[in-house]
């Protein structure tokens, strides 16, 4: 790891070589030399990566060299910090030139450079043994992991990696035993990494189970459970409430909560998974809120303590996971070591057998260490490499008492995984310590946060944001990270996670790199001081609501603070006191107007602003300072007033601004001039006068997200027109006040976007030129429509879009009777149509929407009864049904015995929740 932190040191005087050439003349040599002395270091710790876990002096050195490495990355964000503060260009070179003698702020710069230099001099000759002379990039360097990143390995997602239909069948049976007794827990324990939660989320998944509960929820809890957290999130999925009555549940006290949702679940037969618990006493305070139920509504609980499973039902036999067989990791590691071939252990080369069997052995039988193991020797195509690994393995073990060397092993297998990974990765992968236990984490910020970090380098044949996705499936491919969910896509990540084994080994090594550091605030106090001045990046992980942070932090570069409720609240007490932050996350709740403070504009290192608000917020003219910010995002309950200098900052790549009920003086006037070149997410832009003449926005060469909001129909098409000439777009989202007889023709040469929103009236009278909507662009996956009040049924369109795999109508059409026609929907996955209040009749023809698998239908007040063509498509695995009327959802339910009359049309599908 310290080759990384050294890396990036390079990096960041590279760039000031670069950058701040004409500010340097008089320190420039001592400058340079520094980076030719760090090189070398960094040759050397590549050179020895791994060797100094053996070895308490190399050890030391390393230590010391990383701590140089931290002190030079200080005095360069001190020189720009200085320079900023002497006016910039102009300021400081009229005062440079002023005067003959070299100025005292570049003799300090070239005092403390010189000091760092010899530091390293003396290390370097305190270590004869090792060569370092080289000048040039490590063998591991950045563009070498490009390369290697081109040829990913051909990974293939398993859900189950292990056979689990043994336990399955019995968890399902225990499952759907109806007891009718309060508080009936089913319980999965074994070891971490063992597979409990695989086998709970294929039980939770099954379709026998989803047809035999009215209502299923998950949750994950961590080893800091959070009881209130716990019950709001099943609450608020069994009632699937709107915005209002969202709010107005996050403010009930605990009790109410606890009544609220015991009321909630007291007629449903249902089934909650709370998978990974830890503590007796938190199922203490949890289970009063679950009632009896209907019968055989029951509990399923994954834990790695029997006690806990004994203490949550006494009556309950745990099942307990066993470890692997011989066999079943062999084969298991071999799927893992040669993923491309499809024969399993018989694909195992006869000069690899034996060496494989040893390594695997030495996971005892526990599922995850072996995938991990596997993944690590693909990336192995040689004896020597597999024997080098199976030495990191067994080095180690020896020194360990015997009872302890199972475990060991498993340890030692995850961290020979991570000093494996290529240097670049190794910062990516420890960054992910600061998400909390089980986490969801979205691939587009973490990859953000990468790039304020400096993770991810410039260079011309990668944007940086698909350098990252590369690093990120390499993680994947790795099995050092997990994939979440998908996109709308298909394929491509959403959000991921890290097993608790993997994080626990992510948590320690930031620690010991002093990498990063997790803060958890007191159970009763609002302010925490930081009592570490030393720290880089702090992760704050709040107990309370509310956190003040305090103290001076002339060293920290990030201040983390993931948050899932927006209820919660971060405020930092001195801007001053942080004044090298690259990374800021800040969140308030109010009912005032947030003026933010104009000290922000001094974080002249911010590289990323993310600002949470509930009401109106103002930013200070002084935040168009910040000249090295790469993402701005702002969300707001109200309004946001933005300056316009925001727009102005030449290195923002990503520009989002959100506010809830989206009104059109929210977002930013194109009059203002963005013309960015390194945009690539703008949203949201406001059009109420003509393009730009010159067409300065082709600029915008890198845009592929955009969010415009026209404030009358007569810019709509000059704009669209004039965007076609930009190659790259991805998502386009277009939201229309006041845009009456619009004409949507430019959109069909629109040929590479996959991602539509339309957000308005749209006006469909008949027209000889067809439909309004059929040039929505072929191409398109998913496709939301809201707010368009259509007077004409638009599935006659929509169904010719054929790669279209997820639909949205909300508000989107006010007729009364809607088609769709057999073949129509090719690929359509999910359907979600809500508030069409007017329709009384669907019809769907046999053959239409073969590929449907979710179909979601909310506040469609009219509508008398379910299409008798849903029984054709099947497919579909889950119904959602809210808001909709009485009578038509008792023609699909059982009622004391007795079958609906519609019941037959929908009997096929696994889940249906109403």
């Amino acid at each position: 790891m310290a080759e990384a932190i050294v890396s990036l040191a390079v990096e960041r005087i590279s760039e000031l070589l670069i950058r701040e050439a004409v500010f340097l003349k008089d320190v420039k040599e001592e400058v340079e030399s520094l980076n030719t002395e760090l090189k070398r270091m960094q040759c050397f710790l590549e050179d020895v990566d791994g060797e100094a876990e053996q070895d308490t002096r190399l050890r030391n050195r390393v230590s010391e060299i990383r701590d140089l490495a931290y002190d030079a990355e200080d005095v360069i964000d001190s020189f720009i910090l200085e320079r900023a503060h002497q006016g910039g260009f102009q300021g400081i070179v009229k005062r440079f030139t002023s005067i003959c003698t070299k100025p005292w702020h570049l003799h300090k710069i070239g005092v403390q450079v010189k000091a760092i230099q010899t530091k390293l001099q003396n290390i370097s000759k305190n270590l004869p043994a090792y060569e370092i002379s080289r000048d040039g990039e490590g063998s591991r360097s950045v563009f070498n992991v490009q390369r290697q990143l081109r040829r990913t390995y051909s990974h293939v997602e398993e859900e189950d990696v292990v056979s689990l239909e043994v336990s399955t069948k019995d968890v399902m049976t225990k499952l759907m035993t109806e007891e009718d007794r309060l508080h009936a827990v089913v319980s999965i324990v074994g070891m971490g990494g063992i597979g409990k939660t695989t086998l709970a989320r294929k039980v939770y998944n099954h379709v026998d189970v989803r047809r035999h509960f009215d209502f299923l929820a998950w949750f994950s809890i961590s080893q800091q459970c959070k009881p209130r957290e716990v019950l709001l999130s099943v609450l608020m999925k069994v009632l699937s409430p709107s915005k209002d009555e969202r709010e107005i549940i996050e403010k009930l006290n605990e009790n109410e909560l606890w009544k609220r949702l015991f009321d909630a679940l007291k007629e449903k037969r249902y089934l909650v998974v709370l998978d990974d618990f830890w503590r007796s006493e938190d199922w203490d305070i949890l289970k009063p809120a679950f009632p009896r139920g209907r019968k055989g509504s029951k509990i399923l609980l994954t834990t790695r303590n029997r006690n806990v499973a004994l203490h949550a039902d006494p009556c309950s036999t745990p099942i307990e996971l066993s470890l692997l067989t011989d066999d079943e990791s062999w084969n298991l590691l071999c799927r893992k070591a040669f993923p491309r071939s499809k024969m399993g252990s018989q694909c195992c080369p006869e000069e690899f057998v034996k060496l494989g069997k040893e390594m695997v052995k030495k996971c005892g039988g526990l599922p995850l260490a072996i995938v991990v193991l596997g993944c690590l020797l693909a990336t192995k195509q040689s004896v020597a490499q597999w024997e080098m690994v199976h030495k990191n393995i067994h080095g180690h073990l020896n020194e360990l008492p015997h009872q302890d060397r199972q475990y060991g092993a498993v340890d030692r297998i995850l961290v020979s995984s991570y000093n494996d990974l290529p240097y670049p990765l190794k910062p990516c992968f420890l960054y992910l310590s600061h998400y909390p236990e089980d986490w969801e984490i979205p691939k587009k910020e973490l990859i953000r946060l990468w790039i304020a970090e400096g993770f991810i380098p410039e260079n011309e044949e990668f944007l940086m944001e698909d350098l990252g996705e590369k690093f990120l499936e390499e993680l994947i491919d790795r099995s050092l990270v997990q994939v979440s969910r998908r996109d709308y896509t298909g394929t491509n990540v959403e959000t991921c996670r890290v097993h608790d084994l993997l994080r626990d080994l992510c948590t320690k090594k930031a620690k010991e790199e002093k990498f990063l550091e997790i803060i958890q605030q007191p159970l009763h106090e609002f302010k925490v001081t930081l009592a570490e001045p030393m720290l880089r990046r702090v992760s704050i992980q709040p107990r309370q609501w509310r956190v003040i942070l305090k103290g001076e932090h002339p060293k920290l570069r990030s201040l983390l603070f993931p948050n899932k409720e927006e209820g919660e609240e971060l405020c930092i007490s001195n801007y001053k006191s942080f004044k090298f932050l690259r990374v800021l996350t800040l969140a308030k709740s109010d009912y005032k107007m947030w003026h933010v403070s104009a000290e922000i504009g001094n974080l002249q290192h911010l590289r990323y602003l993310k600002l949470y608000y509930n009401y109106k917020m103002i930013l200070p003219r002084s935040i168009g300072r910040l000249k090295s910010l790469y993402t701005l995002y702002i969300k707001s309950g109200f309004d946001i007033v933005i300056p316009d200098g925001v727009f102005k900052l030449e290195r923002l790549r990503h520009i989002v601004i959100k506010v809830d009920g989206m009104y059109p003086a929210c977002g930013f006037r194109w009059r203002q001039g963005f013309t960015s070149k390194n945009i690539e997410t703008l949203k949201f832009i406001v059009v109420d006068e003509k393009p730009v003449e010159n067409n300065a926005v082709l600029r915008w060469t890198n845009i592929q997200s955009l969010g415009i909001i026209f404030t009358g129909a007569k810019y709509v098409k000059p704009t669209l027109i004039l965007l076609t000439k930009l190659q790259h777009f991805r998502s386009v989202s277009l939201t229309l006040f006041d845009c009456s007889h619009l004409d949507l023709e430019p959109l069909s040469q629109y040929y590479h976007i996959s991602k539509l929103k339309l957000l308005g009236r749209i006006e469909d009278e008949p027209h000889p030129n067809g439909h309004v909507l059929k040039f929505l662009p072929s191409n398109i996956v998913k496709l939301t429509l809201a707010d368009c009040e259509l007077s004409q049924d638009p599935m006659a369109v929509l169904e010719k879009l054929c790669h279209l795999r997820i639909l949205h109508l909300e508000k989107a059409y006010m007729g009364s009777k809607m088609v769709c026609s057999a073949n129509g929907f090719p690929q359509l996955v999910s359907l979600r149509m809500a508030n069409l209040y007017m329709l009384k009749e669907w019809e769907i023809k046999e053959g239409a929407m073969p590929c449907l698998r979710k179909l979601e239908l909310a506040y469609v007040y009219s509508l008398r009864m379910l299409p008798e063509g849903l029984r054709h498509i099947t497919t579909l695995q889950e119904l959602n049904l809210m808001g909709m009327l009485s009578s038509l959802e008792e023609r699909i339910k059982m009622t004391d015995g007795r079958e609906g009359e519609d019941l037959w049309k929908v009997s096929h599908i696994p889940y249906i929740h109403i």
